[in-house]
């Protein structure tokens, strides 16, 4: 004889129910924590494309650039923009000289070229209210590059160093990390907390 189909009890029912509340309640901290750390690190990847950036437009054009710090108000974070600038005999291109691009409107190269700012948004970085952004040194925002690519030494204080943490209510999300520069103009991320010999500690 064939057996009557039989369903879920409602205790059976209240029981799964449980089961998946526990588990899910047991899960999502951590991955929570781990889509976190994840955008941090993508964060950190931004800036080191921006920076990037700076360095190959100065030596690609054979000219002065700059990447330079902004606060994107839907975020709070800090957005990029790189900027290009053709010094001349008379007038260098530093922080206070030289006729800089900006998003509208264009500088010309020697062959009357015409180039404008390059610029990134910062509305998809974490919000400043789980991760944190800290610049070393303070109050500074940008970072000037020579036409060889190095970091514009005539030029001080300049960023060298942008640290990304969790917000404090959720330190153990992940592990700061950082984007160190290098006299030759060249970013990489490091550990903030490293040290010695280890080899990811920051320059």
């Amino acid at each position: 004889m064939r057996r009557r189909a039989r369903g879920f009890t409602m205790i059976e029912a209240a029981v799964v129910i449980a089961i998946i509340g526990i588990l899910a309640a047991v899960g999502y901290p951590g991955m929570s924590n781990w889509l976190l750390a994840r955008r941090a690190q993508a964060a950190a990847g931004y800036y080191m494309d921006g920076l990037a950036l700076a360095r190959n437009m100065a030596i690609e054009h054979n000219s002065a650039s700059r990447f330079v710090l902004s606060k994107n108000a839907a975020s709070g974070q800090m957005e990029w923009q790189v900027d290009l600038c053709f010094a001349t005999t008379n007038t260098p291109c530093d922080d206070s000289n030289g006729s800089w691009s900006t998003l509208t409107s264009a500088v010309n190269d020697p062959l009357s070229r015409p180039f404008k700012s390059v610029a990134r948004g910062g509305a998809g970085l974490p919000p400043a209210s789980a991760v944190q952004a800290t610049i070393d040194p303070a109050g500074q925002t940008s970072v000037y590059f020579t036409p060889l690519g190095w970091v514009d030494t005539t030029v001080s204080p300049q960023v060298n160093r942008i640290t990304l943490a969790p917000n404090p209510q959720r330190a153990s999300a992940f592990a700061p990390l950082a984007v160190s520069m290098t006299l030759a103009g060249v970013a990489s991320r490091c550990d903030p907390a490293a040290s010695g010999a280890n080899p990811r500690r920051c320059p």
